[in-house]
């Protein structure tokens, strides 16, 4: 008779936890805006708590399998290659090249790059592992890779930041080159300038963020192609907005906050405040120590992660734990730091709190297969 797994307990709790807190931080955030625009201030909750109602057993079905059953080559490139499909089908009829509208919401592909992404990394290096820098093991990752970030990156930059990341991770702890990672560096940054430079709604926001009044600019422009280009976005209101409303809803709270439901920025004062914006009204009503129970729930999935990553023995699975780990908490350092205002406005939704149900699935899928190989770790 096999014998039964521990349960990862600590990081079971904190994951459903996160889920329970983040509905009601949605209807919190939305039920306003819900109100005004759809007539009912359930609207936004409802729709989260159903994707909640689908994404715990699909972690639960995912704790349970064993993750070892998804390191075949059908699952690693078919996964890739329906992502792939699924991409170039909404770029040409889903919303503004991102979402798949389906009767109980909208569905965001690029989303579901993360899970094939870390499938197919973890399984293609373990196989490759003794021979990782020949260029027959690198060309081949690198062309999945890119193929998929470019895919990703025409409608949504933030996603295909966290895949490229999330790769480098994997492969600098496989044992990749110091030179080969000073190459990929040098062309993700030439990737991320083109893709800045393309739209001109993302350069206004990285310069209006990095150089206000323009003074750098204008000392290495001298013929004004950057502000020509800027000039040319449609968006026509301060892009900091977004950031400054956020960061005076985070002020606001102190260290106790305001209380539940009491927060006022979220009354059309902060863009998205139920999805890319969430941790400012967590700020708002429950002040610091909201905000630092948000971040603490993060930081215990990144220990459960890497102690997950240490102690389990194959490298399907090591690699499997290192790149989930990595997507969850560089996103959530993304989402909060914009929150924050370290880094340039970017839609980066906060996994299981903010509002969206292609987030939620993902994220909860990718925790369930953590949670698997956590317990097999011991």
């Amino acid at each position: 008779m096999a014998q039964r797994l521990k349960t990862d307990k600590i990081l079971f709790i904190t994951v459903v936890l996160m889920v329970l807190f983040g509905a009601l931080m949605v209807y919190s955030a939305s039920s306003v805006t819900a109100e005004s625009k759809y007539g009912s201030s359930y609207y936004f909750a409802v729709r989260q708590l159903v994707w909640v109602v689908l994404s715990i057993p699909l972690m639960l079905f995912f704790k349970n399998l064993h993750y070892r059953k998804l390191q075949t080559p059908e699952v690693a490139f078919t996964s890739m290659a329906i992502i792939m499909m699924l991409l170039v089908v909404v770029y040409f009829t889903g919303v503004q090249h991102r979402w798949l509208r389906l009767p109980i919401g909208e569905l965001q592909p690029s989303e579901f790059a993360k899970p094939a992404l870390v499938i197919f990394l973890a399984f293609f290096i373990a196989q490759r592992s003794r021979a990782l820098n020949s260029r027959y093991t690198l060309a081949p990752a690198i062309l999945a890779v890119g193929l998929l970030t470019l895919a990703v990156v025409v409608a949504d930059l933030g996603t295909a930041i966290v895949l490229v990341l999330t790769a480098v991770v994997i492969f600098f702890v496989a044992g990749l080159e110091w030179r080969y990672i000073g190459i990929a560096a040098l062309v993700v940054l030439v990737v991320s300038v083109g893709a800045v430079w393309e739209r001109p709604y993302r350069l206004k926001r990285v310069v209006l963020f990095a150089d206000p009044q323009f003074r750098l600019v204008d000392k290495i422009d001298k013929r004004g192609w950057i502000r020509a280009q800027m000039q040319q976005t449609a968006t026509t209101k301060d892009t900091n907005y977004q950031a400054d409303q956020a960061k005076i809803a985070v002020g606001s709270g102190g260290p106790t906050g305001v209380g539940l439901m009491q927060g006022r920025q979220k009354l059309f004062y902060l863009p998205e405040a139920h999805t890319d914006t969430i941790y400012a009204v967590i700020g708002e009503e429950w002040g610091l120590f909201g905000t630092t129970g948000v971040l603490l729930g993060f930081v215990i999935i990144l220990w459960r992660g890497v102690r997950a990553t240490v102690l389990i023995h194959d490298e399907f699975g090591r690699y499997l734990a290192l790149g989930i780990t990595t997507l969850m908490i560089v996103q959530a350092f993304f989402n909060m730091s914009v929150v924050l205002g370290i880094f340039p406005t970017k839609g980066f939704p906060l996994p299981m709190i903010s509002y969206g149900g292609s987030s939620l699935l993902v994220s909860m899928t990718l925790l369930g297969i953590l949670m698997n190989v956590s317990e097999h770790a011991g």
